[in-house]
């Protein structure tokens, strides 16, 4: 299959939950954290689809309630597996790339293309702004490596936040015939193990998917540029509520044969 360390494997037979991109909707996540809890079963799975960080107001609250969400279903499954996994996101994968800025060959370019992507709410979270990095990038590239560098150290200092981007996968399957879980969409075109940034950024023609991709019978994603609402298609299920664009935060359970069996909305 694929690259076994970008991949999150899931046990097969299993209920699995999926979350939709939080958007830094701390105060959603943690109404969906009391309702999952109160559904969620020993031996069940969660996989959290991506963009927890970035767009909204509460970006670093919003992490911090996933990781509190992680430890508490970790503690009522009693797994000695991780039964939690996160995977990359639009948002996420920008932010690494942020840390590096200083190395882009048009920093100012990236920066701006970054803002208007939504990024700047997840800068705030570590105590910036893209207003003092264009600062910066006017100084000079010794100080756009400080204002990177003194991001990184604040995203040290929080406990889990580093180690949180560390664990990011690029997708999670179920098994053969199972269900494939992505952030944003798939290249059809491409073989699993070579779908690369389309994962974050390929989304074009999802929904129109005509056939199984790859054997699953599904592909779950968590984000939907147009957030039109949660929707299921032949081979291609959205979860996409709309969280951080004035819409409900959405997860969905599918039960052990891969059926969506519930939605539920915060």
């Amino acid at each position: 299959m694929a690259e076994a360390r970008n991949f999150a494997e899931l046990n097969p037979g299993t209920r699995l939950w999926a979350i939709a991109s939080v958007h830094g909707e701390a105060e959603r996540l943690a109404r969906l954290h009391r309702a999952l809890a109160d559904k969620f079963q020993p031996g069940d799975q969660v996989v959290f689809l991506g963009n927890i960080l970035g767009v909204g107001s509460n970006v670093g609250a919003a992490l911090e309630e996933a990781l509190l969400l992680r430890r508490h279903l970790m503690a009522v499954s009693g797994a000695e597996e991780p039964c939690v996994h996160f995977l990359r996101g639009a948002q996420e994968e920008m932010w690494q790339k942020l840390l590096m800025l200083q190395m882009a060959p048009n920093p100012g370019q990236v920066l701006d293309w970054m803002e208007a992507q939504g990024i700047g709410p997840t800068v705030a979270a570590y105590g910036s702004s893209v207003a003092i990095g264009r600062q910066s990038l006017r100084e000079g590239i010794l100080a756009l490596t400080r204002w990177t560098n003194n991001l990184r150290e604040s995203l040290r200092v929080r406990d889990g936040h580093a180690q949180y981007l560390a664990a990011l996968q690029h997708a999670a399957y179920s098994g053969p015939n199972g269900l494939l879980f992505v952030h944003a969409g798939i290249d059809a075109k491409r073989p699993l193990a070579a779908q690369g940034d389309a994962f974050w950024w390929g989304g074009a023609g999802f929904s129109g998917l005509d056939q199984p991709f790859e054997g699953f019978r599904s592909v779950v994603r968590g984000f939907e540029r147009g957030h039109a609402g949660p929707r299921v298609d032949a081979f291609t299920i959205t979860l996409d509520g709309g969280a951080g664009f004035d819409g409900p935060l959405v997860a969905g359970l599918f039960d052990q044969s891969g059926q969506l069996a519930e939605l539920l909305e915060a």
